[in-house]
């Protein structure tokens, strides 16, 4: 099943998001257009949110932080992950849901 959030490119995971800086708690919070809808519970000062969003994918996904990089999006809401990492696009889709 395909994903717009997800796809895989020269050996590696893409995953579109939007983050929400600031929430109670970190999670999943479903699809938003052509996104994956992510809640973090980190501030959007400093980077903390783009650690906080590293740190949250590589647990929900059983993949080392330094194997996820933010391809674009630093200082946005809307960011491209690259994650290098075997999974597939339904084994990503199940661990984050």
């Amino acid at each position: 099943m395909a994903h717009a959030w997800c796809h895989r490119q020269a050996g590696s995971l893409r995953i579109a998001v939007h983050v929400q800086p600031g929430a109670r708690v970190s999670e999943v919070f479903g699809e938003v257009g052509d996104a994956l809808k992510i809640r973090l519970n980190a501030p959007p000062v400093d980077g903390k949110a783009n650690e906080a969003l590293i740190a949250f994918i590589a647990e929900k996904l059983s993949v080392r932080q330094r194997d996820i990089r933010i391809l674009r999006g630093q200082t946005s809401r809307q960011k491209l992950i690259d994650i290098d990492s075997a999974l597939s696009v339904e084994e990503v889709r199940l661990l984050l849901f």
